[in-house]
C-alpha cells in the first residue's frame, strides 16, 4: 500500500531557525545512527520513518557510515525515500556526514578535500539524491589545515550537491575559526551538531556562546546519553541491551549514574513526563539550541519522544533540582 502522509502533520510539531539563517527545523529531528542499517528489520525502519514524518519531523539525519554495515543506513533509507517519500522531497530536510572512517587507505576519513567529496557524492548516490541539505564535517582533522575542510564544503555547495555546511564535534575555538573561513568563502556555516544532554555538558562551556554570536544553530545528538536518561536502566543492566555491547555505553557508566537517574525519574514523574521526555524538554530549554536529534528503535518511541513537546517549561525550583541531582 502506498504511504500517504497524515494531513494534520504540521498543526503541532514547532519549527525553529538555524541560528539567523532562514532554514527551519522540526524542534525535533530523527537521527538514523542505529536501526536502519542492513542488520536491521527494514520494515521496522519505515515504519518508523513513516511515524517521524506524520509528526511532523522533517528532518532526516545521516552520515556516510551508519549502519552497520558502514553506509548500509543511507542505502536502505534511498530505499525508502524512492518508494515512500519521493513526492515529499521538496517538504524534507536531508543530512549527511564524512569525517569517520568509511574506506580502507590513507583517504578514506578525517577532513581531506579528496575524502569529504568523495565521501559525499556516494552518500547521494546511495540514497538517490541529487543534493542534500546539510552536509556536514563530521569532526575536526588536526593533520589537515581547517583551510582545506571548509574550502571542500564551500566546494559541496557550489557544484550543488548540497544546500548548506555544517561542522560536528568541533571545540568552540576551531568552531569560531571554522565560522570565519567559511564567511570569508562566502558559504556560512550553518549548523554544529555537538553531543550534549544532562550527563554531558562540555557544549556549555564556551561553544553555545559561540555559535550564538556567529549565527549558527545547533542541534545536539546523545539527548538521552545512550539511552542512559530513559527508563530503561531503572533496574539494573537488561539482557541485550546497549549497555552489554560496550561500545557507547558501558556498565560501569550505568553503574555509576544510577542513583542520579532514579532521581531524575523521581523529578520527571512529578513533572507528569517520562525520564526520556524531560531529558529532551531540558536539551530544547536553551533558545540557542534549533533541534534535538533523538534515535528511536520502533515508531511507539517516535510517539512517546514527540509527546515531550506538550510540556518544555521548566519551574525554577525544578531546575535547581536538576543541577543538585547532577551535581
Amino acid at each position: 500500500m502506498d504511504y500517504i502522509a497524515n494531513k494534520n502533520r504540521y498543526k503541532t510539531m514547532p519549527y525553529n531557525k538555524c541560528g539567523k539563517w532562514g532554514l527551519k527545523l522540526p524542534a525535533i529531528s530523527l537521527g538514523l545512527w542505529h536501526n536502519f542499517g542492513g542488520i536491521d528489520n527494514f520494515e521496522n525502519s519505515r515504519e518508523i520513518l513513516h511515524k517521524a514524518f506524520d509528526l511532523g519531523i522533517t528532518h532526516f539525519d545521516l552520515a556516510n557510515n551508519y549502519g552497520p554495515p558502514p553506509g548500509s543506513a543511507e542505502e536502505n533509507f534511498g530505499k525508502i525515500l524512492k518508494t515512500d517519500f519521493k513526492t515529499y522531497r521538496d517538504e524534507l530536510v536531508i543530512s549527511s556526514k564524512a569525517g569517520y572512517l568509511m574506506w580502507d587507505g590513507p583517504y578514506g576519513e578525517w577532513g581531506s578535500r579528496k575524502y569529504l567529496l568523495a565521501s559525499l557524492d556516494q552518500s547521494l548516490k546511495k540514497m538517490g539524491l541529487e543534493y542534500v541539505d546539510i552536509f556536514y564535517s563530521h569532526r575536526p582533522d588536526h593533520n589537515t589545515p581547517l583551510e582545506e575542510t571548509m574550502m571542500a564544503l564551500d566546494q559541496a555547495v557550489r557544484s550543488g550537491k548540497t544546500l548548506y555546511v555544517g561542522i560536528s564535534n568541533y571545540p568552540a575555538d576551531l568552531a569560531q575559526e571554522a565560522s570565519k573561513i567559511l564567511k570569508e568563502l562566502g558559504t556560512p556555516c550553518l549548523i554544529h551538531q555537538p553531543r550534549y544532554s544532562m550527563f554531558e555538558r562540555w557544549i556549555e562551556d564556551g561553544l553555545l556562546n559561540v555559535l550564538e554570536e556567529e549565527g549558527i544553530g545547533c542541534i545536539p545528538y546523545s539527548p538521552l546519553a545512550q539511552g542512559l536518561l530513559t527508563d530503561k536502566y531503572l533496574d539494573g543492566i537488561p539482557e541485550g541491551s546497549r549497555a552489554t555491547r560496550g561500545i557507547f555505553l558501558k556498565e560501569e557508566h550505568v553503574n555509576s549514574a544510577h542513583k542520579k537517574v532514579v532521581a531524575l525519574n523521581e523529578l520527571a514523574k512529578k513533572r507528569g513526563q517520562s525520564l526520556a521526555q524531560m531529558a529532551l524538554a531540558w536539551v530544547l530549554k536553551d533558545k540557542r539550541i534549533t533541534s534535538v536529534l533523538i534515535g528511536a528503535s520502533s515508531a511507539r518511541q517516535i510517539e512517546d519522544n514527540v509527546a515531550t513537546l506538550a510540556n518544555l517549561h521548566f519551574k525554577e525550583g525544578e531546575l535547581k533540582s536538576i543541577e543538585e541531582i547532577l551535581a
